[in-house]
C-alpha cells in the first residue's frame, strides 16, 4: 500500500506533563514515512477531563480506527480516552496506566524505597514544573544537553488538578495494550512501569532510554506502535 492510496493506519499520539506534542516529532516523522495517518493532541494539561475532551476530539477527526498513544501522565488520558469507539488499541510510553478510581497522585504516592524522586517544586498557583537545575537528569538524561535545557526552558505548567483527575472507566480492560518500558527512566520507576505493564496485560518491549524516550528513541517507539496498529487492523 502506498501513501498516494490509503493510509496504513491512524494513529493519535498523547504528550504528558510538562511536555507540549513538539517532542513527538521523531515518532510522528517515522509513522508518517511508513504510510500512517498521525496527528498529535495538545493537551491543556489544566485537567484530565480537559484533556480527554481534547484527545477525543483528535480521535472523532480521524476516518478510521485509531491506535492511541500515551507518554507519561498522558497514559491516564488514554486510559479513559480510550473507551471511544473509533479505537482499537491502546500504547503507553513509558507511562501509567491507572485502575478504575486511580490518578498520578495516587500512583505517585508510595514510591518504592531507593526510588529516584521527581524533582516537582511546589505547586505555585495550581501548577506545577520540575526543577530546572534537575530536569535533564531526571527526565532527559538521554538527549544533547542543550535540547534538555531547551526542554526545561520552555515547561508547560502542568495543573495540579490533572494529577487528581482520576479515571473512571480503564479502556484497557476491554482494549489491547501495548506497552514499551524505559529502563532508565528516572520519572517513572521502570519496576512501577514493569507492574502496570503485567497489571493491563500489555505486550512489553524494554527500550534503554530516559524518561524522553520518545525523543530520544523514536524508531523503536514508532515499531511497537506499528505492532499495535498491526495487530488491530
Amino acid at each position: 500500500m502506498t501513501n498516494e492510496t490509503a493510509p496504513r493506519g491512524h494513529v493519535v499520539l498523547v504528550h504528558g506533563g510538562f511536555v507540549d506534542g513538539s517532542g513527538w516529532q521523531g515518532v510522528y516523522d517515522a509513522l508518517k514515512a511508513d504510510g500512517y495517518h498521525v496527528a498529535v493532541v495538545q493537551n491543556p494539561t489544566l485537567s484530565l477531563d480537559g484533556d480527554v475532551a481534547a484527545t477525543r476530539q483528535v480521535i472523532e477527526g480521524m476516518p478510521g480506527p485509531v491506535t492511541l498513544v500515551g507518554h507519561s501522565y498522558g497514559g491516564v488520558v488514554i486510559t479513559e480516552a480510550g473507551n471511544h469507539q473509533k479505537v482499537t488499541s491502546l500504547v503507553y510510553i513509558a507511562a501509567f496506566a491507572p485502575d478504575k478510581g486511580e490518578s498520578v497522585s495516587t500512583l505517585i504516592a508510595d514510591p518504592p524505597p531507593g526510588a529516584p524522586v521527581p524533582p516537582i517544586l511546589p505547586p505555585n498557583q495550581g501548577f506545577l514544573f520540575l526543577d530546572r537545575d534537575k530536569f535533564a537528569d531526571s527526565f532527559a538524561g538521554d538527549l544533547p544537553r542543550a535540547q534538555a535545557e531547551f526542554m526545561a526552558d520552555s515547561q508547560v505548567p502542568w495543573g495540579v488538578d490533572a494529577l487528581g483527575g482520576a479515571v473512571s472507566q480503564p479502556a484497557w480492560r476491554t482494549k489491547p495494550a501495548w506497552y514499551l518500558i524505559a529502563t532508565d527512566d528516572r520519572m517513572i520507576p521502570p519496576p512501577a512501569q514493569r507492574a502496570m505493564s503485567e497489571r493491563i496485560g500489555a505486550q512489553t518491549v524494554e527500550v534503554s532510554g530516559s524518561h524522553s524516550v520518545y525523543v530520544s528513541q523514536p524508531a523503536a517507539v514508532a515499531d511497537l506502535i506499528k505492532q499495535a496498529a498491526a495487530a488491530t487492523d
